[in-house]
């Protein structure tokens, strides 16, 4: 796990909401959110696609180890994995948007390739 931005949250409450994001991402393809977020969310998404191109049953328990529903465990062994499988990395991309109106945070885009 990135250790490199704690996002102003404890570990535990780090931990459950980059596992839900990284599960929104996958299941929709793309995400808008704050840029940092999204800088961390990309190693995560990139390993569990990786795991589905292992496609192999210990690749999959360890998806589900962190991915928390099973329908997109389902959706990266059998479309994700198979769909970058020559490719050898970089699945994801991240871009920088306009700043949030409210707080005027740094927005980005993470997307699937």
């Amino acid at each position: 796990m990135p250790g490199t931005r704690k996002l102003g949250k404890t570990t535990d409450q780090r931990k459950a909401m980059l596992r839900q994001l990284v599960t929104d991402f996958l299941d929709k393809g793309r995400m808008e959110t704050t840029f940092t977020r999204a800088k961390e969310i990309q190693p995560l998404a990139e390993k569990m696609i990786t795991l589905g191109k292992a496609n192999t049953l210990a690749a999959r328990r360890e998806a589900l180890e962190f991915i928390t529903r099973e329908d997109v465990v389902t959706k990266v062994f059998k479309e994700l994995g198979p769909k970058y499988a020559t490719r050898e990395g970089g699945y994801t991309r991240v871009t920088r948007t306009e700043n949030r109106r409210g707080d005027g945070a740094e927005m980005g885009v993470i997307e699937l390739l």
